[in-house]
């Protein structure tokens, strides 16, 4: 019961937010791994608003607009000094590789260590920061802002943490840039792309039934922005949490994002009740209900139009390369590498090597 009630309350308070406030993210993720294989040795993504703006690997060695609204206002100067700063990222996370490999007694096989660093900003001026890196997946050490020192959930991070601590210049800079220079980096991004950003797009949805091996009802929606969405399931007009999986938020190749939902039940209750799926989204003037029927589904009440899609395959392959870098962590190690701080004028800003 208790459980029920709290997934309830975080449903209610995810709703209100969707309803009543706007959010905007910056967000940076690096991604060294191993050499030797079919992919860059260092990938730099940036995104705002979940949008991908800028790009840089080890490959190309050079940072890339990847939306007008940056490359027309930002000129030769911006990219040139990104450029340079996303060359010694590499630089520290190819020391950062083996010196984990090592710690965690590994010679050989792939193994990534990545880096994810950004800021929200509310409608309503509330601020978040947050700093993590991660290996093989895996949380490696994150910066705690109160206390600005470093939080080791593997003993193998520890070493990293008894020599950043210390560093309390250092962490005084990341306090300082994720709460304050990271968000005047959000306004003016925004400021750039806001017909793009602060764009309101509907989502298009469908349900899909699977009797095999299990009984499962699918439902999907695709094409909406910005990517805050809310999608639940009812039964006879009651929240309905258990036996419920709730996919990630994807981004489509054309800037708008996806998302899914699957509930498990038995064939023989989809007789015997009436199954909804609620989608919420700030793009619509009400609520989405698709309707799950015993023997098939149909579209939203509100005459959305509905795109049954099974698979997102090509949409999932267009990220692999972001997805790659994307599970973020990174650490001050002993002898691991920190990222280097950015000047408090520049706009990306991570660099500590573990």
């Amino acid at each position: 019961m208790a459980r029920a009630v709290l997934k309830a309350l975080i449903f209610l308070t995810v709703s209100l937010h969707l309803s009543s406030a706007v959010t905007h993210s910056l967000q940076y993720i690096y991604t060294g791994v191993t050499p030797g294989i079919n992919f860059p040795e260092f990938t730099l993504v940036g995104q705002v608003d979940g949008e991908q703006f800028d790009y840089y690997d080890s490959n190309i060695r050079n940072m890339i607009p990847k939306t007008e609204w940056i490359q027309k206002h930002e000129g030769e100067d911006y990219w040139s000094r990104e450029t340079q700063r996303a060359q010694g990222n590499q630089e520290s996370f190819k020391v950062n590789v083996a010196i984990l490999m090592q710690r965690f007694n590994q010679t050989k096989g792939v193994h990534t260590v990545q880096l994810m660093y950004g800021c929200e900003l509310d409608d309503d001026g509330t601020t978040r920061g947050y700093m993590q890196f991660g290996y093989d997946g895996e949380d490696f050490i994150s910066l705690d802002l109160k206390t600005k020192t470093w939080i080791a959930p593997k003993p193998q991070a520890v070493i990293t943490k008894n020599k950043w601590d210390p560093n309390t210049a250092n962490n005084d800079y990341w306090k300082n840039y994720l709460e304050k220079e990271c968000i005047n980096w959000i306004k003016k991004y925004v400021s750039y792309g806001r017909e793009t950003l602060e764009r309101k797009v509907r989502p298009e949805a469908s349900v899909l039934q699977k009797h095999s091996p299990s009984a499962e009802v699918v439902c999907h929606a695709t094409g909406f922005f910005p990517k805050a969405v809310v999608i639940s399931w009812q039964k006879d007009g009651e929240e309905v949490h258990e036996n419920v999986e709730l996919r990630e938020t994807l981004p489509n190749q054309d800037g708008s994002f996806q998302k899914r939902s699957i509930l498990t039940v038995p064939a023989e209750e989809l007789q015997k009740h009436n199954y909804t799926c609620v989608i919420q989204h700030s793009s619509l003037e009400k609520e989405l209900v698709l309707h799950v029927r015993g023997g098939g589904s149909d579209g939203g009440s509100d005459g959305a139009p509905v795109a049954i899609i099974v698979a997102v395959v090509a949409a999932l392959v267009a990220l692999v390369a972001v997805v790659a870098g994307i599970v973020v962590w990174k650490k001050k190690n002993s002898g691991f590498k920190p990222v280097p701080a950015k000047a408090a004028s520049e706009g990306d800003s991570s660099s500590n090597n573990s």
